[in-house]
């Protein structure tokens, strides 16, 4: 196997409504400009592949995700790394995947369905997922959208709002011929909806914590991943995977009142959460975690602006700045941070495309990419028709952004000298 078919990052995601489908989701659209469907191998190298592989009964392509059914004959632990393993293969032996001919007529309303599910799967669940939630398309009828909510967002009482204010203007920037997006979610019902705050102090428990567990680092509490790792369900490379990239997240709260010179910190994975007091003489406790509070429907609204104000102050000679020292220049430090601060540069972008503005989030860049953003930002801005162009570099259309938001900010300033 080729270095770039190693290379290839595929998440694998399961689907809310159906054990036996499972997504594959890549950094990249599969075949550019092609969705397909497949329930026997035909001429696509990469049905070939993956039904070769047995028990695959149907094959789904839109944008990023490859969404695979199986038969009951075989367990995901068996199928799941061959699967990869195929998609990997065919992505590196060659770039019609899907083949070079349509796979029969297009079905307008199939197409959109697949676009939607894959941008909630891509940009909205991986974030809801820590909260226990997920979105998912019901059905689509012309322009008109179906959404459901289930698990945590079932019965949040932020859920409509989160909805309205973010999922549905996301979606609309990037598919501009969505009409109306109607909510099936019966808000009033629901086993598990969006966690309350615990109110009052956290209840002690008598569970010391190890004295070298929990350590204080420029002004950051810092836990041993070998300890909180299996707490959270979690080995120790997987939980700094996903403090990386959003998750795993977590909160430093200090007391006040009675709780006055303790601190308490949280942490969630997708499945469990563990949560310690530090006592003003530094030893520590575990607690019983606070149930999570249920995001407020503009908290991401809020930080989006405060990314924005404070990208559009640097000097030019400042930007381009990391993630990390963005998330720092904010003062945010808690674990997560830094996916908070990803999440709230892609609302920037969307808001920008729908105003035709450059993206300010351009002045925010990966370390270690050589001075580009992250995967996700490119791929966001082909989302929302706003990508390379034909024969254009990654590292061209950053620059070109760059130079229009440059452009931009001295024809701003000189109205603002003029008083115009």
């Amino acid at each position: 196997m080729s270095d770039s078919a190693t290379r290839l990052r595929i998440r694998a995601q399961g689907s809310a409504g159906d054990d036996s489908v499972m997504g594959f989701v890549l950094d990249e659209p599969v075949q550019d400009g092609r969705s397909a469907r497949f329930e026997a191998p035909g001429d696509a190298p990469l049905a070939r592949a993956l039904f070769e592989l047995g028990g695959v009964c149907r094959i789904e392509v839109t944008g990023a995700t490859i969404w695979v059914k199986k038969t009951d004959a075989v367990a995901w632990t068996a199928l799941k790394p061959a699967i990869a393993a195929a998609i990997r293969t065919v992505m590196a032996e060659t770039d019609a995947p899907l083949g070079n001919a349509p796979g029969g007529a297009p079905d307008p309303d199939a197409e959109l369905f697949h676009e939607v599910q894959d941008l909630l799967n891509r940009q909205v669940n991986p974030a809801v997922a820590a909260h226990g939630g997920h979105i998912s398309v019901e059905r689509v009828e012309g322009d008109t959208v179906f959404l459901r909510m289930s698990g945590g967002c079932q019965g949040c009482a932020a859920s409509a709002a989160t909805l309205r204010q973010g999922v549905e203007r996301m979606l609309r920037a990037a598919l501009p011929r969505i009409g109306e997006i109607v909510d099936l979610t019966d808000h009033d019902a629901g086993d598990s909806p969006f966690y309350t705050r615990d109110e009052g102090p956290s209840p002690m428990l008598n569970r010391p914590v190890p004295a070298d567990v929990i350590a204080w680092e420029d002004g950051r509490i810092t836990v041993d991943p070998a300890y909180l790792a299996p707490r959270l369900g979690l080995s120790p490379e997987a939980l700094r995977a996903g403090l990386q990239n959003g998750d795993v997240v977590g909160v430093t709260e200090a007391g006040e009142g009675r709780d006055a010179g303790k601190t308490r910190i949280v942490l969630r994975s997708a499945h469990r959460a563990w949560a310690a007091e530090i006592g003003p003489d530094g030893s520590a406790r575990e607690v019983p975690p606070p149930r999570a509070a249920a995001v407020s429907a503009g908290a991401q609204d809020d930080l989006a602006a405060r990314v924005r104000a404070h990208l559009e102050a640097l000097p030019m000679d400042a930007a381009p700045i990391t993630y990390g020292a963005l998330a720092r220049g904010l003062e945010l430090w808690t674990p997560g941070s830094v996916a908070k601060v990803t999440r709230a540069l892609e609302t920037t972008m969307r808001e920008d495309a729908a105003a035709g503005r450059p993206f300010v989030a351009a002045r925010a860049v990966s370390r270690g990419r050589d001075g580009l953003p992250g995967p996700g930002y490119f791929t966001l801005a082909r989302a929302l028709l706003r990508g390379q162009r034909e024969g254009e570099t990654e590292a061209e259309a950053h620059a070109a952004e760059l130079r229009w938001l440059a452009d931009a900010t001295d024809t701003l300033a000189e109205r603002r000298q003029s008083g115009a």
